[in-house]
C-alpha cells in the first residue's frame, strides 16, 4: 500500500537527518584533524651562525675580520634559506650565551697567541662535543700545538702550524670538486694570502679538500722561518708536486660528537670577497656545517657593491713601506 505524499516526505526528513549530521560531524572531525596536524607540525627550522670576530689588524683593507663577517653575515640572511646570523666583534663574547642554539660558530680573527678561542679551549671543546659546526677563515685557522691544536683538529680536521705550514702571497688556480660546498661554483683564479700545508688529521680521517693547488716554487723563497719555510713544506712542494689544500671540510666521527667543520685559508685581502666564487664557496661551507642541505645552484648570493664592501671597515693607519734589505 502507498503511502500518502505527507507521509513520504515525513519518512524522507526522517531518514535524511542521520546522514546530515553524520556528514556534519565528519567535517568538524576533519577540521580538527587538520588543526591537530598543523599544530604538532615543526616550523620551518631555523639555522643560528654566530660570527666571532677579531680585533682590528693589519693595514687597511687586510684582515677586516669585523666588516668580513658582517658583510658574510648579511648575504646569508638575504638568502631567505632559514638562516639567522649574529656577527661578535672585538674577538671572544663577554656573554657566552650568544652560543645558545647555535648551529655554527664561524672565527674570522687573527690567530696563533691572539687566537680568540685559545683562553676559552674549552668552551670550544663544549661546542665541538654538542656538535656545533666550526669554521675557521684566515688567520683564524691558526693556533699552537698542543692543546688548541688538539681541539682544532677535533672542530675542524686540520690547522696552520708554525714551523711546518706557510703564508705566501700567491696567485692560485681552483678546479671545483663534486661535493655540497662546490654546488653552483665556478672553477677561478685568484690572488690571496693561501696558507698552505695545514697540520691534518692522520691519514686526511674525515677530510674533503674543496679549493687546491700546486704551489709555484716562488712561494718558497723565502728562508726557513716559523711561517716561511721548512723542509718539510718544501719536499712536499719542490720535490713531490703535492697539491696543496688551502681550503677543506671536515665530517667528525661520531666518538667526538658528529658534526662538521671548515678550513678556508684565504680572507686576507676584503676586497676579495667580491669574486662570486670565492665569496660563495664560504657562504656553502658555512651553510653546510650548520647542517643545511646546499641547493644545486648554491647558496643565492648577490655580487657586493662598493658600498656594502666599504660598510663596516675598521679605521686603520695606512701599513709604513718596508724597508728594503
Amino acid at each position: 500500500m502507498e503511502k500518502s505524499q505527507p507521509e513520504a516526505r515525513k519518512h524522507k526528513s526522517m531518514k535524511s537527518k542521520p546522514l546530515h549530521l553524520a556528514a556534519f560531524v565528519g567535517i568538524i572531525a576533519s577540521f580538527l584533524w587538520l588543526f591537530s596536524t598543523a599544530e604538532e607540525a615543526p616550523a620551518s627550522k631555523k639555522h643560528k651562525i654566530v660570527f666571532v670576530a677579531g680585533k682590528a689588524s693589519h693595514g687597511p683593507g687586510e684582515h677586516e675580520h669585523r666588516a668580513g663577517s658582517m658583510l658574510l653575515a648579511a648575504q646569508l640572511e638575504k638568502s631567505n634559506l632559514g638562516l639567522e646570523t649574529v656577527v661578535v666583534t672585538d674577538g671572544w663574547p663577554k656573554d657566552e650565551s650568544v652560543f645558545d642554539g647555535a648551529s655554527a660558530v664561524i672565527f674570522y680573527a687573527d690567530g696563533g697567541k691572539r687566537h680568540p678561542a685559545v683562553p676559552h679551549i674549552e668552551k670550544l671543546n663544549e661546542l665541538v662535543k654538542q656538535g656545533v659546526g666550526i669554521g675557521c677563515i684566515h688567520y683564524g685557522i691558526e693556533v699552537e700545538k698542543g692543546a688548541p691544536g688538539d681541539t682544532f683538529l677535533d672542530a675542524i680536521g686540520g690547522h696552520f702550524e708554525a714551523n711546518w705550514s706557510v703564508n705566501p702571497h700567491w696567485e692560485a688556480t681552483f678546479v671545483m670538486p663534486d661535493h655540497e660546498v662546490a654546488n653552483g661554483i665556478q672553477d677561478y683564479s685568484i690572488l690571496d694570502e693561501w696558507y698552505y700545508h695545514m697540520r691534518f688529521r692522520p691519514n686526511m680521517e674525515g677530510i674533503t679538500p674543496i679549493l687546491s693547488d700546486l704551489p709555484s716554487e716562488k712561494t718558497l723563497s723565502r728562508p726557513d722561518g716559523p711561517h716561511s719555510g721548512n723542509p718539510a713544506v718544501r719536499k712536499a712542494v719542490l720535490e713531490d708536486k703535492e697539491p696543496q689544500h688551502v681550503m677543506w671540510v671536515f665530517d667528525r666521527p661520531e666518538e667526538i660528537g658528529g658534526g662538521r667543520g671548515f678550513g678556508f685559508s684565504g680572507g686576507h685581502f676584503h676586497k676579495n670577497w667580491q669574486n662570486d666564487s670565492q665569496r660563495r664557496v664560504v657562504l656553502n661551507a658555512i651553510a653546510w656545517i650548520a647542517g643545511m642541505d646546499i641547493p644545486e645552484e648554491g647558496i643565492p648570493s648577490a655580487t657586493p657593491t662598493d658600498e656594502e664592501m666599504t660598510a663596516n671597515l675598521d679605521v686603520k693607519q695606512p701599513r709604513k713601506p718596508r724597508k728594503q734589505k
